[in-house]
C-alpha cells in the first residue's frame, strides 16, 4: 500500500489533470451520457435516507467483533478484534461513490450483480435497491462482518441479496458455476495484483458485451495500479473510466478503438 503522502500526491496529480468535463467535447455518446446522467447527477432518491441512517449507526457502534483477514492487510489469514465503527470508517465506500453505484445500476439495469467484498453491506444495499428485479450475490470472507451486513439488509427490508460467506478463492468459482452471466461486478477485496487479475479472468468468462466491472482502489498500491493497467489493456475491454478511487470497464463492441477516460469525481 502507498503511504498517505504518496496517495495524497497521486490524488493531487489526478485531480489537477483529470477531465472536469460536463460531457461537452466528448465524442462518444455513451460516455457523454455516463458523465451527464450518472457521474454528474446529484439528484437524491428517497431510498438514500434509510441506507445512510444505517451507515450512521455503524459509524457510531463501538462494539468489538472478531474478524478474519483474507486480503492484502496480512500475509496470513488471521483473526483479531476490531471495533465496528473503525471497520466502517475504513472499509465502507463513501456516500458519493455508493450513490454512484446506485445510479449505474439504476441506469443500466443489470439483473445479475456480483460483489466481492460485502463489508457491512452499504454499497450492496444501494445496488440492490436501484433495481429490485436484480439478483445481487455478495461475497464476504469475514463471518462476523457478513452477519452484521445481513442484519442491515433485513432491517432495510431488502430481499434480492444473497450473502455468501467464505474465502473468495472458493466462493467465487462455486457461484460462477451456477450463474449464466454476470451483468455487473464490483470487485472490492484482496487488494493485490494476482488475486485481482484472477477475479477479472473468472468474471470475464461469464461477462458479455453489456457487462460492467468496477474495481475498487485501483491506485491503492503499485500492485493495484499494475493490475488496473493489465485489465485496461485486455483485448476484450473497449472502454475504461478512471475515477481514481474506482475504475470501471466496459466491453461494448460498438467502440472500434479502445477508449480510456480519466474523469474528476
Amino acid at each position: 500500500m502507498y503511504s498517505i503522502p504518496q496517495l495524497a500526491f497521486k490524488y493531487f496529480r489526478y485531480y489537477t489533470t483529470a477531465s472536469n468535463s460536463k460531457g461537452h467535447g466528448v465524442h462518444s455518446p455513451f460516455v457523454f451520457d455516463f458523465i451527464k446522467f450518472i457521474k454528474n447527477n446529484r439528484q437524491a432518491d428517497p431510498s438514500y435516507l434509510l441506507i445512510e441512517q444505517c451507515r450512521k449507526k455503524l459509524l457510531e457502534n463501538r462494539q468489538l467483533i472478531e474478524v478474519q483477514d483474507f486480503g492484502a492487510g496480512s500475509s496470513v489469514i488471521k483473526t483479531n478484534q476490531r471495533r465496528i465503527d473503525a471497520i466502517a470508517a475504513s472499509s465502507l465506500k463513501s456516500t458519493k461513490f455508493s450513490q454512484l453505484f446506485y445510479r449505474i445500476v439504476g441506469t443500466y439495469q443489470p439483473t445479475i450483480i456480483i460483489e466481492l467484498g460485502t463489508s457491512f453491506g452499504i454499497s450492496t444495499a444501494y445496488m440492490a435497491t436501484a433495481n429490485s428485479n436484480a439478483q445481487v450475490y455478495s461475497l464476504e470472507g469475514a463471518t462476523a462482518i457478513a452477519e452484521i451486513a445481513q442484519q442491515n439488509f433485513d432491517q432495510l427490508g431488502i430481499q434480492n441479496i444473497q450473502l455468501i460467506k467464505g474465502d473468495f478463492a472458493h466462493t467465487l468459482p462455486a457461484l460462477l458455476s451456477i450463474v449464466d452471466k454476470v451483468d455487473l461486478a464490483y470487485v472490492d477485496g484482496n487488494h493485490r495484483k494476482i488475486p485481482t487479475l484472477d477475479y477479472f479472468a473468472q468474471l470475464l468468462f461469464k461477462s458479455h458485451e453489456n457487462s460492467i466491472i468496477i474495481f475498487d482502489d485501483i491506485h491503492w498500491s503499485a500492485e493495484m495500479e499494475a493490475a488496473w493497467e493489465t485489465i485496461k489493456a485486455h483485448n476484450s475491454v473497449t472502454l475504461s473510466i478512471d475515477l481514481f478511487f474506482i475504475g470501471i470497464i466496459f466491453f461494448k463492441k460498438e467502440f472500434k478503438v479502445k477508449q480510456h477516460f480519466i474523469l474528476r469525481f
